[in-house]
């Protein structure tokens, strides 16, 4: 598996690379996990072209493994090895300006190739299973879908933080919608709750503040669970996802929670957290509203929702896709 994500994020990717290769050690099978080193974006052009289209096979190849399993879509477009490529999204497709240049030339080239080169892809929704076969072309029989899911230590037992809040949490990127969330927020009153925003520093140059707002920046998984569960509601009103796996942390948590209602998350969701048109304010400050006063109903409902979601059941289909590609 090429875990070279881990080096540049600790967002949701490469939460799902850490949480499918712990679940992946109960499975009957030998891991070897592949990186290109370094956590500097200057090295994003050379992981992207000298790894990804060169050393990775060859070293896949050199080391007779039977399966190349590249857990995002920066992949290889040739490989003697089978390979097996995670899809999370196809957002830069989809909403190329909310992504930086080489992004958006690298993905628009080389996605179409990476995914005919693949044996399997996995996509981690229906939706983004839909839009494989719609962007890409990728003939249904070549994609299994495998959602993300929720684990340790995002349960609604435990330490909550203190204090009356909204929470968002997210990286500070154009698609994620923070500013109209932040004025959703204002319009809403809340009788004064301040909306806390947890997440790293992206692109584009995204800015959020005023009264009431407070940035946290990147926290650890325990204290992100600590502030789930002390949330009064939390906010995901991202324009596109793939999934949307703060959606199902937040409810594993026991949060309420109010979600955009485009790309995967009303599919995530399961009709367990309030739905709003991304795009209007009124809409995410009703939706805020509604969440807060509806707390007590959908906190269970959300907790059941999240049950439905397992790191070892995903282990288990992921080596049964593995066993496709090999065949």
């Amino acid at each position: 598996m090429d875990v070279s994500p881990l080096a540049l994020s600790r967002a949701g990717t490469a939460r799902h690379i850490r949480s499918l290769l712990d679940a992946l050690e109960t499975e009957p099978l030998e891991v070897r996990r592949y990186s290109f080193g370094g956590s500097s974006r200057l090295v994003v052009p050379a992981r992207d072209l000298g790894w990804y289209l060169a050393a990775l096979p060859r070293r896949a190849r050199r080391d007779g493994v039977k399966v190349l399993h590249c857990p995002t879509q920066r992949a290889p477009t040739r490989s003697r090895v089978p390979l097996v490529v995670t899809f999370h999204d196809l957002a830069v497709l989809r909403h190329p300006d909310a992504f930086n240049r080489w992004t958006r030339t690298y993905s628009r080239r080389m996605l179409p190739r990476v995914a005919r080169a693949a044996t399997r892809l996995i996509a981690v929704s229906e939706f983004t299973r839909r839009e494989l076969e719609e962007l890409l072309d990728v003939p249904p029989e070549k994609v299994r879908v495998i959602p993300n899911a929720v684990g340790e230590p995002f349960t609604a037992e435990g330490e909550a933080a203190a204090g009356d809040y909204v929470l968002a949490v997210s990286t500070l990127e154009p698609r994620k919608n923070l500013p109209r969330l932040v004025e959703g927020h204002r319009r809403a009153g809340l009788n004064g709750l301040p909306l806390l925003v947890a997440g790293a520093v992206g692109w584009g140059d995204v800015r959020v503040g005023g009264e009431g707002v407070r940035l946290l920046g990147e926290v650890s998984d325990d204290e992100l669970a600590r502030l789930y569960r002390g949330a009064r509601a939390v906010a995901y009103v991202s324009l596109y996802e793939g999934f949307g796996l703060p959606v199902l942390e937040a409810m594993a948590c026991g949060a309420p929670v109010v979600a955009a209602r485009e790309g995967a998350l009303a599919e995530v969701s399961g009709g367990a957290a309030v739905l709003v048109d991304p795009l209007d304010p009124d809409a995410i400050a009703s939706g805020l509203v509604e969440a807060i006063d509806r707390r007590d109903e959908l906190r269970p409902l959300g907790l059941a929702r999240a049950r439905v979601f397992d790191w070892h059941r995903v282990a288990r289909e992921t080596v049964e896709v593995y066993r496709e590609g090999a065949a």
